[in-house]
């Protein structure tokens, strides 16, 4: 069996993976494609999914065995986005100026939320004319 000492050498001291992964870099004022992909993905969350489940609603999923699975996001980033877009998906512009205002906290600009909306607007008006 060999022995190495590690203790005077430096090149072992950093680590090699970085504390954070680099955010993924979005257009010049679109979105990224991760995204994009948590815009499409609040298609199908419900207004619902953006409050708090009661102290209620906790004790009967205990009792009956029913958890509802978390919505959010890890990243706060991301989870600021996923709001915005089931908001979006569900009321078009009418959303609450908080929901705005964290909205851009997070780092968004007023182009990603009106190419967002865009967005979400061409898509229901695909999704009416199909029907």
């Amino acid at each position: 069996m060999a022995y190495v000492d590690f203790s005077g050498d430096t090149q072992f001291a950093t680590p090699a993976i970085p504390d954070r992964p680099e955010p993924v870099a979005a257009t010049s004022s679109g979105l990224s494609a991760l995204e994009w992909s948590v815009v499409a993905l609040a298609q199908r969350d419900r207004m619902a999914s953006l409050r708090a489940p009661s102290p209620l609603s906790i004790a009967l999923g205990r009792v009956f065995g029913t958890r509802r699975r978390d919505p959010g996001l890890a990243d706060p980033r991301l989870e600021a986005l996923r709001r915005m877009a089931v908001l979006s998906w569900h009321r078009g512009f009418a959303v609450p100026v908080h929901e705005l205002a964290a909205f851009f906290a997070a780092g968004f600009n007023t182009d990603q939320y009106e190419i967002m909306l865009a967005s979400i607007g061409a898509a229901q008006a695909s999704r009416t004319a199909r029907a």
